[in-house]
């Protein structure tokens, strides 16, 4: 299972129930750094070093660092949903991966199904 650095904007009920399906997830509140604005590379750094991959709903800024500071244990970006479908998706994702270092990995809520065609009128 993945050893995630969950930053201060992911829902603790997504923590939570990656936690339930067995991922390592340290939560910037747990490590005492919530709160405080801590820039994005300042994050990824000491989840670096701590061998996480980050975990983040900050996507934009996270795509551009991962391009910037490639050598990183890893970012896991997501959009938002329910969280137990998202923690679902991540977990299948960062599953199928021998290793996340270096890699970025975009979990996306899946598009609605179309609807169904209107009545039609003669």
């Amino acid at each position: 299972m993945a050893a995630l650095y969950a930053d201060e904007h992911v829902r603790f009920s997504l923590a939570d129930a990656l936690r339930a399906l067995g991922h390592d997830v340290l939560t910037a509140r747990d490590d005492g750094r919530a709160g405080q604005g801590i820039r994005d590379p300042l994050v990824l750094a000491p989840a670096t070093q701590l061998g996480r991959a980050v975990l983040t709903n900050n996507r934009w800024d996270y795509h551009k660092l991962h391009r910037r500071q490639p050598n990183h244990a890893g970012i896991v970006t997501y959009t938002d949903d329910d969280f137990q479908p998202l923690a679902d998706r991540i977990h299948v994702a960062v599953s199928a991966l021998p290793s996340l270092v270096g890699l970025l990995v975009r979990v996306t809520r899946p598009n609605p199904p179309p609807a169904p065609p209107g009545p039609t009128t003669p």
